[in-house]
């Protein structure tokens, strides 16, 4: 009997590796798009070939977002996830033989800064600026037009908790002396934060927020992005945009005294923008991974029924340091 195939687009980053592992253990033929792989982007023939046939796609392709917003990162950004998507969306579309779901990375920081109540999939309000463009135009290649017999989801994930590089990126503030409460405060303007695409939005100009470091932060642990895409996959009536978040959301204060506790970093002085903006182009990267407030609830998974592994912070953080402690004790040093 021939085996289920399922086509991974982005199957070399920190998500897709989880995701081909799982789905191999769940007795699937497993084929992959990539700048390498069994078909490669611009091989509109050999994507067609790939995707005509199989029963799920996942697409996780698109530049990390782990680095500092120049103007040559935000293009690729934005580029990497738009026309990537619009290649499956030729793939399936013109397929005999079309997925039967298919699901596409997006992110929960299409929401806007929130810390009055949390964001559903059904009531959220999307926000404006770099990031919320870059999710808006993404999320439209995927649903744009027809595609009557394949589903569609539009995975919009939080923050992802394992050997990935935002907990490398978290677990490394410690390290600086940065593991305290992170406050918003004024910054000398800049524009990487502005629009992007055909119709940008937002300011033009970079603006703060009085948040006091009661900002909040949405995330969910690797194994429950493993947990939820098999769940969607098995259940026919979850479409559209589906909130991949723990329910256990917390606010910076509560997240910097969990990574202090984990990287047995004994203290941590408060950190402004002006210390933080410094110390995260070091990182390469940006300061609103921790000082946007990102507030998603992940509603259509819960009301259909699934349970998370890991809906609390404290044991999620556990499990990341548990599982390869020499490596964790590596993301330590970051």
């Amino acid at each position: 009997m021939t085996p289920p195939r399922v086509v991974i687009a982005g199957a070399s980053g920190f998500v897709g590796h989880a995701l081909t592992g799982a789905f191999r253990a769940d007795g699937y033929e497993v084929a992959t798009v990539g700048r390498s792989g069994d078909a490669v982007w611009g091989d509109a023939p050999g994507i067609a070939r790939l995707v005509d046939g199989a029963d799920v796609l996942i697409n996780l392709a698109g530049k990390i977002v782990s680095c500092r917003y120049t103007d040559a990162n935000r293009d690729e950004i934005l580029r990497s996830r738009v026309d990537t998507t619009r290649e499956l969306h030729d793939a399936v579309a013109g397929a005999q033989h079309p997925p039967r779901v298919w699901m596409n990375a997006s992110t929960a920081t299409i929401y806007r800064h929130e810390m009055a109540h949390g964001n559903d999939e059904i009531d959220g309000v999307v926000g404006d600026g770099f990031s919320v463009d870059v999710a808006t135009a993404w999320e439209r290649a995927l649903f744009t037009g027809e595609l009557p017999r394949t589903r569609r989801v539009a995975l919009r994930m939080a923050i992802v908790f394992g050997d990935g590089p935002a907990t490398r990126v978290l677990l490394a503030l410690p390290r600086l002396g940065l593991g305290g409460t992170q406050i918003d405060s004024w910054w000398f303007p800049h524009r990487r934060y502005r629009g992007i695409g055909a119709h940008p939005t937002g300011p033009v100009l970079s603006g703060w927020y009085r948040t006091s470091g009661r900002q909040r932060f949405s995330w969910i642990h690797i194994d429950d992005v493993v947990a939820s895409v098999r769940f969607i996959r098995d259940r026919d009536d979850l479409d559209g945009p589906v909130n991949l978040s723990a329910p256990g959301v917390t606010d910076n204060r509560t997240l910097m005294r969990e990574l202090r506790r984990v990287a047995r970093a004994p203290f941590g002085l408060p950190a402004f923008r002006w210390m933080l903006d410094p110390a995260m182009a070091v990182l390469r990267n940006e300061p609103e991974l921790v000082l946007k407030s990102r507030w998603a609830v992940p509603r259509k998974l819960t009301e259909a029924g699934f349970a998370f592994g890991y809906p609390e912070i404290g044991p999620a953080l556990d499990a990341v340091a548990a599982v390869r402690p020499a490596r964790a004790r590596d993301l330590f040093a970051a």
